[in-house]
């Protein structure tokens, strides 16, 4: 193995102790059969920002300690306990993005990717008592947890590294033929196509055999590859929640949310690689890598919460989520194509899929684990202008303000499938533990009323989960909106803005520094909320 001195190349970083856990994971995922999951899968189901009602997303989304909105039933459920009628809710929306890229130099732009959305929807049910100051009521309601769509593309020229790499390293761990390991399960479809094609090769070097990749030829000759990678994203979590919540002489509010998310995730992915040396005579051209992968699940959380009102004036409020655990299935078909130049007799390009693999070794495609999601804490105060007044329809506004911590790095694989190598997932969520960190999540917003209408504005920041401070990413959201409320009906109206920086690699290499993309999203969001109020 070379030596490392960094963890990250373009830009480049100190190697950290989280380099020693990746590299031991990295040689774990060969064992695996067909798929991996990689430390960003569990950032995506992790590092959410939830959609709600408008009224609740004009604030900034800060539901804590605030109450009387069904979107409290997925921040705390407490919030439920306040109604003192039922409800039906409906919240469309509408988002649309531009995406933006930093590869090693380039800058890239790319397609918009919009699309409708949900915010929180549904009922709640006030339950009859015998005394008005203690409440008991009950929610069903629907929201989107999370929205995985986007289209991330970047290209730029690279002088270090190829993406073959990734499978000269796998295949030289393998310990492996050629035939072996054209015809072995645990060797990735990616490795195999590579094979297949002639893009990884053995050759002979002073007596030894050595694993070559037709790419690294160019680069040792100080020549440079194009690289281009384009991903279009689709999908994300809708989560049912039912909810039960009261509250004890008006002063101790008290819920629970039973949440059942449903997950889908769609990638179609291309990469490709090619020699900008403009030499016709080094054994590689071009290579193209491209993929469709599907994740479904479904899982089960619990949601706890309190408010407690030492005044008219002042709310309290804290929350806790479980973790969430999911059941997964993933699905995966891919194709490689590359023209090797003059390094074979046979016709350029070689072309060859997955799908060629599986019936060859009479495979099924498919694979099934469970996942773990991190806990998050919160804990909120409110303050509310003239809540000394009874009647809620003459108090002037709020200002209210949430903190929530998130475990990020705290999320865990499990195998289900008896042909998985669990040692696999141990080193996968070793990297998660150690590459990762928990993140603050912080939300402010206020509300003035005027009769009828509101005016509303708010603000909410997500933290860096990334425990490396080299790699920069958070999460921006300025909001601001209007509300009608008249006679059991209210109409909300919400603009939303996001700003998120991340970052993403297009291949992993254990035996030398990575490189990466940065990324920026900004996210424009138009939420309306009709609800209707009923005895």
């Amino acid at each position: 193995m070379k030596n490392l001195s960094s963890f990250f190349l373009g830009p480049a970083i100190k190697r950290s102790r989280s380099m020693k856990y990746l590299i031991s994971a990295l040689s774990l995922f060969f064992s695996l059969s067909l798929f991996a999951q990689l430390p960003e899968d569990a950032l995506r189901m992790s590092w959410t920002t939830p959609s709600g009602t408008a009224r609740q997303q004009a604030i900034g989304g800060a539901m804590g300690s605030l109450g009387g909105e069904i979107s409290a039933a997925y921040v705390n459920p407490a919030g439920i306990g306040m109604y003192k009628t039922s409800e039906f809710v409906l919240s469309p929306g509408f988002r649309f993005q531009k995406d933006f890229s930093n590869y090693r130099g380039t800058q890239t732009t790319s397609n918009s990717a919009n699309n409708f959305n949900i915010g929180t929807s549904g009922f709640v049910f006030g339950l009859a008592t015998k005394d008005p100051s203690n409440t008991g009521n009950l929610s069903l309601s629907v929201n989107r947890s999370a929205n995985f769509a986007s289209h991330i593309h970047y290209q730029g020229q690279n002088d270090y590294s190829s993406f073959s790499e990734q499978y000269v390293e796998e295949f030289a761990n393998s310990g492996m033929s050629i035939d072996q390991a054209l015809n072995s399960n645990s060797i990735s479809y990616g490795t195999r196509m590579a094979l297949y094609t002639y893009l990884v090769d053995t050759a002979t070097v002073n007596g030894a055999t050595n694993v070559i990749g037709q790419p690294e030829k160019v680069l040792s000759a100080h020549g440079i590859l194009n690289q281009l990678n384009n991903s279009d994203i689709k999908g994300g979590i809708t989560e049912i929640g039912i909810s039960i919540a009261g509250s004890t002489h008006d002063k101790w509010f008290y819920g629970g949310t039973l949440g059942i998310p449903v997950v889908t995730y769609i990638r179609d992915l291309t990469f490709t690689e090619s020699d900008a040396s403009g030499v016709v005579n080094n054994d590689f051209a071009t290579a193209t890598y491209t993929e469709h992968y599907k994740a479904t699940g479904a899982g089960v959380n619990l949601k706890l919460g309190v408010i407690y009102k030492p005044s008219q004036e002042w709310r309290l409020g804290a929350a806790v989520h479980t973790p969430t655990w999911y059941s997964f299935t993933d699905n995966l078909s891919a194709t490689m194509s590359a023209n090797t130049e003059n390094y074979t007799t046979s016709p350029q390009p070689i072309e060859v899929s997955s799908t060629f693999f599986d019936q060859a070794n009479n495979t099924s495609n498919g694979l099934r684990y469970d996942m773990f999601s991190p806990w998050r804490m919160l804990i909120s105060g409110s303050y509310i202008f003239g809540g000394g007044v009874v009647d809620v329809k003459k108090q002037k506004g709020f200002i209210t303000f949430d903190a929530e911590y998130v475990t990020t790095n705290s999320t865990r694989y499990a195998t289900v499938d008896q042909s998985a190598d669990p040692n696999y997932y141990k080193g996968v969520n070793d990297v998660i533990k150690h590459f990762y960190k928990g993140t603050f999540d912080v939300k402010l917003g206020g509300e003035l009323k005027f009769n009828t209408i509101a005016a509303r504005l708010g603000v909410s920041y997500f933290t860096n989960p990334y425990r490396d401070a080299s790699l920069k990413a958070n999460k921006l959201f300025l909001s601001g909106g209007l509300g009608y409320r008249n006679k059991g009906i209210f109409v909300d109206l919400t603009y939303i803005q996001g700003f998120t920086k991340d970052v993403n690699f297009p291949y992993r290499l254990a035996d030398k520094a990575n490189t990466y993309a940065t990324l920026k999203e900004n996210v424009g969001t138009v939420l309306l909320t009709v609800g209707f109020k009923f005895p």
